[in-house]
């Protein structure tokens, strides 16, 4: 089984085509892989609790394993305690860690 790993860079406040991610997201954990969604740069700003009109909700309550870079939610001045219910932190090397596994397929947005 492949584990699927997405990792979005683009604002989903300023790009409309960030709901493929979502999309592509939901639909693999549906059929029953391993889905992880990686914020990054301006992808973080969809992690914040307080975000209207983000499709992080849907993923959690997919299933589908959220993650936020470190660094990115620091550069944007995001905290640990303004995550969305099911995103968690995580550093880079996470990623790395995940796109390296056998059978990862990454699609970066």
């Amino acid at each position: 089984m492949a584990t699927y790993v997405f990792i979005e860079s683009r604002d989903p406040f300023e790009f409309g085509d960030t709901r493929f991610v979502a999309d592509a997201a939901a639909a693999l954990k549906q059929r029953g892989e391993e889905v992880t969604v990686f914020l990054v740069q301006n992808g973080v700003l969809a992690a914040r609790a307080k975000a209207r009109g983000s499709q992080i909700s849907r993923l959690a309550d997919a299933g589908v394993a959220l993650l936020a870079d470190e660094f990115s939610l620091r550069e944007r001045g995001i905290a640990g305690n303004e995550l969305a219910s099911g995103v968690r932190a995580s550093s880079i090397e996470g990623l790395v860690d995940l796109i390296a596994r056998e059978n990862a397929k990454a699609i970066w947005h």
